[in-house]
């Protein structure tokens, strides 16, 4: 049984989740581990993309919602929310007669979050994308290049999940604090060009002022560098080293026993590539469990490349407890870390049961009792 929820920081806050993938689920999950109680309304089949750990903490029923009686179910259970979550195509709720007015129409305290790649207005706003095309307009895909220069994107962290879910759960929660002195609720227009644009903030500022290039050749972090790249072993693992601070750069340089002409002009883009093959040449005279013996719990800046499975098995992520499984699946635990309201991975299920007890309480305007909707 998956571990029932404590009291934590959202624990009287009914979500409304229409189903969808990628940052809409992502953001509704940190939120309902921070203690919200979400009922995910899900058509026949469900979305396609089904995943027990992105999918937990959801009490699910599926409604039509484009016919009448469906429409209905999905009004009722608008008055009795405190935020609901959408990511479907500009303008989709409205012509379901689900669209911010009508709902705010019926639940003023409501906050209506809207999920998107382009946003609710703009050119392209009615056009299909995915993560590879919002983070290429914004300027960060073009920052992150193999070593032929060729753009590649970094799964779909950056865009569907960094500057899309993340911004989307802030908005949240900001709307709910704002709540508490207005009374009012709002809509959230949460586009990832908006969010990327706003995660790319301190690399504009640095590259305007020129402390750093977001060139292929010549970018810090780009991978150019030869202080801030992977490595391979002998064993064909690698590692993955980022000593930027001078200090730190010389204790890497110190430890992996490094020639002596490798500790000025750290910062010489002209010299990069051939302080890169010499650090690639001492890497690989050593085991990646070997370099882990050299270099962990020092101040090199160095972490052995993990894949997703050997990550839960590292000391340092098993000490504190980032991954646990349930139900037969490692889910990462929630974060970040409250002391006095602690967040937990909070039970799912059937939400006919949730819906009808939304429907009985009796509440309206969005105004929930915690003793109501507690699990």
């Amino acid at each position: 049984m998956v571990e029932q929820r404590g009291r934590g920081p959202l624990s009287s806050t009914r979500i409304l989740e229409f189903s969808s993938i990628g940052p809409g689920p992502h953001a509704t999950m940190l939120l309902a581990d921070l203690g919200a109680e979400v009922l995910r309304i899900e058509r026949a089949g469900g979305n396609g993309w089904p995943n027990p750990i992105l999918d937990r903490g959801r009490h699910t029923v599926e409604i039509n919602i484009r016919s009448r009686e469906g429409r209905d179910r999905v009004l009722a259970l608008i008055d009795r929310a405190d935020v609901l979550i959408e990511g479907y195509r500009p303008g989709v709720m409205e012509r379901l007669g689900l669209g911010p007015d009508e709902a705010l129409a019926r639940n003023p305290r409501l906050i209506y979050g809207r999920m998107t790649g382009w946003g609710q207005t703009g050119p392209l706003s009615q056009t299909a994308g995915h993560d590879i095309n919002y983070i290429a307009v914004t300027g960060a895909l073009a920052a992150i290049v193999d070593g032929d220069g060729r753009p590649i994107p970094p799964l779909s962290l950056v865009g569907d999940f960094g500057g899309g879910s993340l911004y989307l759960a802030l908005g949240v929660v900001s709307a709910l604090f704002e709540r508490t002195r207005s009374g009012r609720g709002q809509v959230i227009d949460a586009a990832i060009v908006d969010g990327v644009a706003s995660l790319m903030a301190i690399f504009y500022g640095l590259a305007t002022t020129g402390q750093m290039s977001l060139g292929s050749q010549d970018g810090i972090l780009t991978g150019a560098a030869p202080f801030y790249r992977s490595y391979k072993c002998k064993d064909g693992r690698y590692v993955a080293v980022g000593p930027i601070e001078a200090k730190f750069y010389e204790e890497l340089l110190d430890l992996i026993e490094a020639p002596a002409d490798m500790r000025e002009g750290q910062y010489d883009a002209r010299d990069w590539r051939r302080r890169s093959e010499v650090m690639e040449a001492i890497f690989l005279e050593r085991t990646q469990a070997q370099w882990c013996e050299v270099l962990e719990k020092t101040d090199a800046c160095f972490a052995p490349v993990l894949t997703w499975d050997e990550a839960p098995d590292h000391p340092h992520m098993a000490a504190r407890g980032i991954y646990r499984d349930i139900d037969g699946f490692m889910h990462p635990m929630p974060a970040p870390r409250l002391s006095r309201t602690p967040s937990k991975v909070g039970p799912g299920g059937n939400g006919e049961e949730l819906e009808r007890r939304w429907l009985a309480t009796g509440t309206a305007n969005g105004s929930t009792d915690s003793a109501s909707v507690a699990i």
